[in-house]
């Protein structure tokens, strides 16, 4: 029995069982671990243990930092799981030599930038975004800054991108309209695996250059075309037998949304298939868990930006000519929702 010294506030009953105050460290410490992470990874200590695991001497060669700093950062990875010590050589986890070496089956380092450059300071002002609004948002970013904004997007959406592909829902469609489709990732995914498709992606002015660089670099500019536009300010182009939403929704209010839908349907023929990817959530607006800390990132960076729940999207969907097929789930935290048009 923990005695009543050693209780946080030193006044309950010496016979009380102490509740343990370790959940509250560890969230707040959560910060720590994130930015270590974040460092590490700018500093190139995964690429560095691609190829080869080494000591501090050699780790330290490969990536310019002095003996001290290599181990004070090899030996946090350590503690994260994210590097592997064994005796005094340092080799990458499983995970960091699949996501964080460039070398693997994926590649996270464009989402930690993109963590690192936006979300970070952003949700310094966290407070002050929930009282007042956020600061700043992400819009009008320089060629370099929606470079780094829009591969860090790409890379955090690649696995639901994959799982989307690799569902039936496309199946018989011909002529695809990818809304806020950004890099064009989704769409890439899509026409690889369904070959009778092609695709339209319709985004921001100032991506369409990103998006047809990347398009054009899997050799599929004859099947993905892109059309710059304001979403919100403008129609949609016609002449498409599908439509994806994906991570678009909670970018807006639920009257923007309902405004969406509505667009998307003038843009196209009764039954046409509507799919909404994003992170759809219960009645409660609590999970899934990881969901309810994105309202806090799109707080900080979007205006009306906010996570809903599937029963919302439902009642958008009845009020804008559309007719609920199914919820399916997709990957990670990362869900579908399938409607016709009517």
């Amino acid at each position: 029995m923990t005695s009543v010294e050693n209780h946080p506030t030193g006044s309950a009953a010496a016979t009380a069982e102490i509740v343990s105050p370790a959940p509250i460290l560890d969230l707040v410490s959560g910060f720590r671990a994130a930015k270590f992470l974040m460092a590490a990874s700018e500093l190139g200590l995964f690429e560095a243990l691609a190829d080869a695991p080494a000591d501090l001497d050699a780790l330290a060669a490969r990536t310019g930092l002095t003996r001290r700093a290599a181990r004070i950062c090899a030996d946090a990875m350590v503690s994260l799981g994210m590097l592997v010590r064994e005796g005094d050589t340092y080799r990458n986890s499983e995970a960091a030599a699949a996501y964080l070496t460039g070398t693997g089956p994926g590649d996270l380092r464009p989402f930690l930038r993109f963590s690192d450059r936006f979300s970070y300071p952003a949700w310094t002002d966290l407070a002050e975004a929930l009282r007042s609004g956020p600061k700043a948002q992400i819009t009008g970013l320089d060629p370099e800054s929606q470079k780094i904004f829009s591969e860090g997007v790409e890379a955090l959406n690649a696995g639901p991108a994959e799982a989307l592909a690799a569902t039936d829902r496309f199946a018989g469609r011909r002529r695809l309209l990818d809304i806020g489709g950004g890099t064009g990732s989704w769409s890439i995914a899509l026409v690889r695996a369904q070959p009778e498709l092609a695709a339209t992606v319709f985004e921001l002015p100032q991506v369409v250059g990103i998006a047809e660089q990347r398009i054009a670099e899997q050799g599929l500019s004859d099947r993905i075309g892109v059309v710059g536009g304001d979403l919100l300010a403008v129609e949609l182009p016609t002449g498409h037998d599908s439509a994806l939403l994906a991570n678009v929704i909670h970018c807006f209010s639920p009257e923007e949304n309902q405004a969406l839908l509505a667009k998307a349907r003038r843009a196209v023929e009764p039954g046409a298939r509507l799919l909404l990817v994003d992170h759809w959530m219960d009645p409660t607006h609590t999970d899934p868990p990881i969901a309810a800390l994105m309202a806090g990132e799109y707080a900080v960076n979007i205006e009306h930006g906010d996570v809903y729940s599937l029963d919302e999207g439902r009642d958008w969907l009845a009020a804008t000519g559309w007719r609920f097929v199914a919820h399916d789930g997709l990957s990670g935290a990362k869900s579908l929702i399938v409607a016709e048009a009517v």
